[in-house]
């Protein structure tokens, strides 16, 4: 039986010219795989005295493929995902995934909801991320994001609406009862208003009152929407937040929604993952528990 490997160019060679390929650049590419530059560069050169095709045009600064170059990396390219997909089939997935949310979202929705993730999914380790910088899924090795925004969030990225943002004013009712009820003007000078980083209270007062000049010289200010609610709670004036962060207050009556104004600013929540994740079925799994419980 002949030996089909000698018809095969040097692996090596192959993935010089695949990288090389996609960054049009031997630096690059040789910073990716991690070799000096003219490694990169005599690797080419030996595939294409292997093939005898010139498979790079050489210019002053810069290179470009060829016409056969074109068609063949686009070959090599597929043979190296199926290597690469066959070599992930044969390990066993992780069970750790990283999911990057902001603080006001892990502290008002997520926490609160782990024992029943933790319940449902023992095998699975969720690693929490919260921060308002937005996480890079390659460089911070995130496996998930709940984004505030409009889609689409990027190439290669599939985003799911996870809430609609619905902003209302929420106080505490023992606030209100000493106060007055806010929806008369009189009584809402008398009050906080509680900011968080997004300042949409002016935005929202002028919805509310239209027809009327709203002045209050008291206001205090948070960066995150989770301190402006929990001084709302505390009774120090009204805050504005997402509905979906308050309905559990709302229902248990530690705050009361004495504005029937409903706010909408054209951004909402998405549970955004890679097209092509690292852990498929985890991720796949905590997006189901997620939307689940919407």
């Amino acid at each position: 039986m002949a030996d089909d490997t000698r018809r095969l160019p040097p692996l090596n060679a192959l993935r010089a010219f695949e990288a090389a390929s996609r960054h049009l650049n031997f630096r690059l590419a040789a910073e990716e795989l991690g070799v000096t530059q003219g490694a990169v560069a005599q690797q080419v050169r030996g595939l294409e005295a292997v093939l005898g095709l010139k498979l790079f045009d050489r210019r002053a600064r810069t290179i470009a493929l060829t016409e056969p170059g074109r068609s063949y990396v686009s070959n090599i390219s597929r043979a190296f995902e199926l290597i690469s997909d066959a070599t992930d089939a044969l390990k066993p997935e992780p069970r750790h995934l990283t999911i990057s949310v902001t603080p006001t979202f892990a502290s008002r929705w997520l926490i609160p909801r782990l024992p029943d993730f933790t319940e449902a999914h023992p095998d699975i380790d969720l690693r929490i991320l919260a921060t308002d910088r937005i996480s890079n899924f390659q460089t911070d090795a995130v496996d998930l994001a709940v984004r505030y925004g409009r889609p689409p969030f990027g190439p290669g990225l599939v985003a799911d609406l996870l809430f609609e943002q619905v902003l209302v004013a929420v106080a505490s009712p023992l606030l209100i009862d000493k106060l007055g009820p806010p929806n008369d003007l009189d009584n809402l000078r008398h009050y906080a208003l509680l900011h968080d980083s997004h300042d949409l209270w002016p935005q929202y007062l002028e919805a509310a009152f239209p027809t009327g000049s709203v002045a209050t010289g008291k206001n205090i200010r948070f960066n995150q929407t989770s301190l402006a609610i929990e001084a709302a709670v505390a009774g120090q004036g009204l805050a504005l937040a997402s509905l979906f962060f308050v309905r559990h207050d709302l229902e248990s009556r530690r705050l009361v929604q004495p504005l029937k104004e409903e706010l909408r600013v054209g951004a909402d929540f998405y549970l955004v993952s890679p097209r092509k994740p690292r852990y498929p079925a985890a991720v796949r799994e905590v997006r189901e528990w997620m939307n689940a419980r919407r």
